[in-house]
């Protein structure tokens, strides 16, 4: 037995150190961690326990059969963040590149399999080639398996993709398939074909970070919902996120003690926000306002930036926050600023995270390219997902709600539970200068002074249909409160519905616009 534990021993340490110092030391020249070493930063200290840590694949020809390292470039098991369990698996790109083979892939799924049956959360820790070629269609089979417990995962387990380093080809699918996406600059890119297939088939010149980076991803193609500078800040974000989410989907998010009081006058919303509806002002000053101790995490902060998706707590509750954004295109709706809030409302729902909206929208954005690129689609997917969510919703006008997009916004019409309004809200069809260019038209035309009867007509329409009571006169509001008392509001409300139960109609699943 001693013989054998010596063994044992030595077995441990060889899988544990990896293929060599080179190596290691080849990682750390790119600026970049060892698996091993990300999982340390990851989880709390000492908690990793390793699974199939002695694992090797069996894969022959070109080599590979004198080639047989421990692990076979994946380290899996699981930890705790926080005191909560969580599974991780990273990819050690020490060992073959990090490339996916058949024995590397069933690792991986083994440890989805065990997160998914203990309902616990999931993070990769992305650092691989791709599929290792030497392995044929084995390995491209292993990239199925995951791509299959990916979605079979959604909506159970929070799953969050960490990119670390190089990730092309299927290797970018499955972040794709998770709820977030991290990654780091410099060092992580993600890509389908890589610069060298795209100068081949295009001609087109590019480096991997302008194909696939993370400043890319970021704020360009939306693949990506957090950019760091460096492997020790992303990793601690990953932190601090899981921390605001739910083990599984038959939990709430984590509750923490807030000294924050819950009636704490916020005194600077009135200045915070301009009564001139053309006047743009920073919707995150508002939010910072209302929510614990200044405190939120904003998702895709640089992809749509006129709409802000954000997790903050409300009297230590997570919330989500979904606010039209004055600051960058006045905060009206498009293509991207619905898709971005569709998905964040769905994550919300899906893990029992309530949602509070708060409006200031002029609208769709106007224009060929959004009617040509698809605007009623993708504006329909940001109505089906308020529609379908069953967590409480409190949407909060605070200045212009226009059209369609204040119907889309969760108004009381689609199912909010509570809508609340601002004095210095404006309810209507559309502004007051264009409905009086269509009502009163003929009589603006007729007029011996057009600019004056147009002035006329509009302070005339304002006062008749858009003075801030009109519609908590006909109840589509409920209730127009002063933007002091807003957290206090919120708080109560949400206290309320804490306890919200809503069933949705018996069917395999909905068919949401695409």
């Amino acid at each position: 037995m001693t013989e054998r534990l010596a063994e044992l021993s030595a077995l441990r340490e060889q899988a544990v150190r990896g293929p060599s110092e080179r190596a290691t030391e080849a990682q750390h020249a790119k600026g970049k961690l060892t698996a091993r070493e990300r999982i340390e930063l990851l989880l709390d200290p000492g908690s990793f326990t390793e699974v199939e840590q002695l694992r090797r694949h069996r894969a022959t020809g070109f080599g590979l059969e004198a080639n047989r390292p421990y692990t076979d470039g994946v380290v899996t098991g699981w930890g705790t963040v926080d005191g909560r369990t969580v599974f991780v698996y990273a990819h050690d790109f020490r060992i073959f590149g990090g490339a996916l083979g058949e024995a590397h892939a069933t690792k991986i799924h083994k440890i989805m399999d065990l997160a998914l049956a203990a309902g616990a959360p999931l993070v990769s820790l992305n650092d691989g080639a791709g599929a290792r070629i030497q392995e044929g269609v084995s390995a491209l089979a292993g990239y199925g398996g995951i791509f299959q417990r990916n979605t079979r995962a959604s909506g159970v387990i929070p799953q969050i993709s960490v990119m670390l380093g190089p990730c092309a080809g299927g290797a970018a699918y499955s972040p794709a398939l998770t709820d977030f996406v991290f990654m780091v600059r410099e060092t992580s890119q993600m890509f389908i074909t890589g610069p060298d297939v795209v100068r081949a088939v295009t001609g087109e010149e590019i480096t991997q970070n302008g194909l696939g980076g993370a400043d890319v991803h970021a704020g360009t193609s939306g693949v990506a919902h957090f950019a760091y500078d460096n492997e020790e800040t992303c990793l601690s974000e990953v932190r601090y996120l899981l921390s605001m989410l739910p083990s599984n989907n038959r939990e709430n998010p984590p509750s923490v003690p807030c000294e924050d009081p819950a009636d704490r006058s916020g005194d600077a919303l009135a200045t915070l926000v301009p009564a001139d509806g053309n006047r743009p002002y920073d919707m995150r000053e508002v939010i910072e306002e209302l929510v614990d101790d200044g405190e939120h995490m904003e998702v895709h902060e640089r992809w749509a930036r006129n709409i802000i998706c954000t997790l903050a707590r409300l009297d230590g509750q997570v919330v989500g926050i979904v606010a039209n954004q004055p600051q960058f295109l006045a905060g009206v709706l498009d293509i991207e600023a619905s898709e971005k809030a569709a998905r964040f409302v769905q994550l919300c729902d899906a893990f029992n995270i309530p949602i509070v909206t708060l409006l200031d929208v002029p609208g769709f954005l106007p224009g060929v390219d959004q009617e040509h690129g698809g605007i009623i689609r993708h504006g329909a997917k940001l109505l089906y997902a308020y529609c379908n969510a069953t967590v409480p919703r409190i949407s909060l006008i605070l200045r212009k709600a226009y059209g369609g997009a204040y119907i889309v916004m969760d108004s009381q019409s689609i199912g909010a539970d509570l809508t609340y309004a601002w004095p210095t809200n404006e309810i209507a069809v559309m502004g007051a200068e264009g409905a009086a260019n269509v009502i009163f038209r003929k009589q603006i035309a007729g007029a011996d002074d057009p600019e004056a009867m147009r002035a006329r007509m509009v302070k005339e329409y304002k006062s008749e249909l858009m003075h801030p009571y009109y519609a908590a006169e006909r109840g589509l509001i409920d209730d127009v409160i002063d933007p002091a008392g807003t957290r206090e509001v919120l708080i109560s409300s949400l206290a309320m519905l804490r306890t919200k139960h809503a069933d949705l109609p018996s069917r395999k699943h909905g068919n949401p616009p695409q």
